[in-house]
């Protein structure tokens, strides 16, 4: 799908109560990737009112902008999913970049979000496709306790055989905190089918926003699948924050030699194949990730 993107004419956002947006991060196609919900004006709106956008919306997460300024490309944001606030959304980003480019033209935007300062560079590819590329805040990532990854374990009907012993668990950051355990096989990684409740409540006493289960296929390609209850969604199909805090466990344990480009393939057991591609720099603990989002017809 392509997008005529070339037009910098100013925009006049829809005042609330405007029916959200929605777009489809880390595909080219809308019925792939993650939706994510948006109101590009939320200025009136409390956090009553956005949580009850966000449940009727449905999706994992809709970003609302509360502020901006058009001349400087600053735009203040905030995340919700059914449930809750978070402070984060990576894929809700990548969709509002998008979105923004489309009506302002490519270019370089800042997020001011409650997870700290994040820029987003948009381009137009060589097909007409808008991507964008978020930097998160700093990473950082460090061993799990055995009594947090027992219990996730649990919760997943996972043994401890079913890890991959060259990637041990870790609790990685790159904006939400995300436990990152890994798969011994890609049979195991499809095979998901956990106690919903159960790892809910491990996650809120952890404050984990999700599990990053991943696989990895050769040191630059990644499966990955992200299970989100603390959010009322059993799954997510993209999930950018946690590619954001991957790359800082990537970098913690020297898995990647940087700077290093690493693809993470996500949704295709779910039926919405995303693609994320994130950068690893050596002088810079932040993660760069990288993606395309669509507008969804509804």
């Amino acid at each position: 799908m392509t997008t005529d993107v070339s037009g910098t004419s100013p925009v006049t956002f829809p005042r609330p109560p405007a029916e959200p947006l929605r777009y489809a991060a880390f595909t080219h196609d809308p019925a792939g990737g993650n939706p994510a919900g948006i109101v590009l004006d939320a200025s009136a709106l409390d956090d009553a009112a956005m949580l009850t956008i966000a449940a009727e919306v449905g999706y994992s997460e809709t970003v609302f902008v509360t502020d901006h300024d058009e001349a400087s490309r600053r735009f203040r944001v905030r995340y919700f999913s059914p449930l809750a606030e978070v402070a984060f959304c990576g894929h809700a980003t990548v969709a509002l970049a998008v979105a923004l480019a489309e009506r302002l033209g490519p270019g370089e935007i800042v997020l001011d979000t409650p997870a700290g300062e994040i820029p987003v560079a948009t381009r137009v590819d060589g097909a007409g496709a808008v991507l964008a590329t978020l930097t998160s805040v700093p990473t950082r990532s460090r061993p799990a306790l055995s009594t947090e990854s027992d219990a996730v374990l649990t919760a997943l009907g996972w043994a401890p055989g079913d890890l991959d012993p060259a990637l041990p668990p870790h609790v990685a950051f790159g904006g939400n905190d995300h436990l990152v355990l890994a798969a011994a096989s890609r049979a195991r990684l499809a095979d998901l089918d956990y106690d919903f409740e159960g790892l809910a409540e491990v996650m809120r006493r952890h404050g984990w926003t999700t599990v990053h289960l991943v696989w990895r296929e050769s040191p630059e390609r990644f499966h990955a699948r992200d299970p989100f209850p603390v959010g009322g969604v059993v799954e997510d199909p993209a999930t950018g924050a946690a590619a954001a805090a991957f790359g800082g466990y990537l970098r913690t344990l020297g898995l990647v030699t940087p700077p290093a480009t690493v693809v993470i393939r996500q949704g295709e057991d779910m039926g919405r194949p995303s693609v994320l591609r994130i950068d690893v720099d050596p002088q810079d603990a932040r993660t760069r990730v990288t993606g395309q989002a669509v507008p969804i017809t509804v």
